[in-house]
């Protein structure tokens, strides 16, 4: 049977791949983002597309009305000045728009790390959505703890090429989960398009196996050519000059690279592994199919 579901941040990485695949379903999908002229291309295939923040509850609880389902997140704000009150205030929006709309599945993007709420930079904000979500009567929530991002490494392809090196101000030698968005969008949307779930409960999405950073940039330095590129950890306070100067607010900065320390911690590393939380796209598979042609564009 097709579902009507809302996505929040459709026009993100993981929202993006949601809503192809329930649109290629047959769904009736609404798409609910800021700018979007950045999701014309899906009208023509019959998704419905509403301008709106993700602040609006108005706009949200008219759009979860009448839906069987909804896919919400938290999305960053580098622009906040106190990270954690902004987390506060969207989350409070989302329940009220739940609430007033009767809406009674609901599909939450989380994090591996959200079992902690401090000491985990901005995972501390997800982690206090999902149980302040938790508290929600008579509506059925799936908290989707999603692993690190393959995609992230994307963000570091200008450091490659300039300096021929990788790196973050996370330690390149403390293995954790790294997951491709299409595999963390696939099973978000088979939730959302079965709405097999009942009560509260976590959907841990944790890749294929564990990969330390430098291991990571062992295989893009073999994809690119140069196999001996290194992972360099950057150290904290440089970092976060880079990002002050990219007009990032400082507590935004403070909270990203909180969270990049927690990884040493282990943090990352409470989510048991089973054949339901691992997905099938490697490294490798990734680097081939995602980050080379990226790099080469570049």
């Amino acid at each position: 049977m097709k579902k009507k579901i809302v996505i929040l941040g459709a026009t993100g990485t993981v929202g993006n791949k949601i809503s192809e695949n329930l649109i290629n379903e047959g769904h009736h999908v609404i798409l609910i983002a800021r700018h979007i002229e950045k999701l014309e291309r899906y009208r023509s295939l019959g998704a419905e597309i509403i301008a709106g923040d993700i602040t609006d509850v108005e706009t949200l609880t008219s759009a979860f009305a009448n839906a069987d389902g909804a896919f919400i997140l938290l999305p960053d704000n580098v622009k906040a000045e106190n990270t954690r009150a902004y987390q506060r205030d969207v989350t409070s929006r989302l329940i009220e728009a739940i609430e007033k709309s009767g809406i009674k599945y609901i599909v939450n993007m989380s994090s591996v790390g959200s079992h902690m709420h401090e000491g985990n930079g901005i995972m501390g904000g997800t982690g206090e959505q999902e149980v302040r979500l938790n508290q929600l009567q008579d509506v059925n929530v799936l908290h989707i703890r999603s692993a690190y991002f393959m995609e992230n490494f994307l963000r570091t392809i200008g450091l490659v090429k300039l300096k021929g090196i990788n790196g973050t101000a996370a330690v390149g030698d403390h293995a954790i989960p790294m997951v491709a968005t299409q595999d963390v969008a696939k099973v978000a949307a088979a939730h959302l398009a079965n709405l097999n779930f009942t009560g509260k409960s976590v959907h841990a999405v944790m890749g294929p196996r564990d990969y330390t950073y430098r291991e990571f940039t062992n295989i893009v330095g073999s994809a690119i050519g140069n196999p001996e590129l290194p992972y360099v950890q950057i150290p904290v306070e440089q970092a976060k000059q880079v990002f002050l100067e990219n007009g990032f607010s400082e507590d935004f900065v403070n909270n990203l690279l909180d969270m990049a320390i927690a990884i040493k911690a282990g943090m990352m590393n409470y989510q048991k592994r089973d054949h339901s939380t691992t997905t099938p796209t490697t490294a490798e598979d990734f680097v081939a199919e995602v980050y080379l042609p990226l790099y080469n564009k570049q």
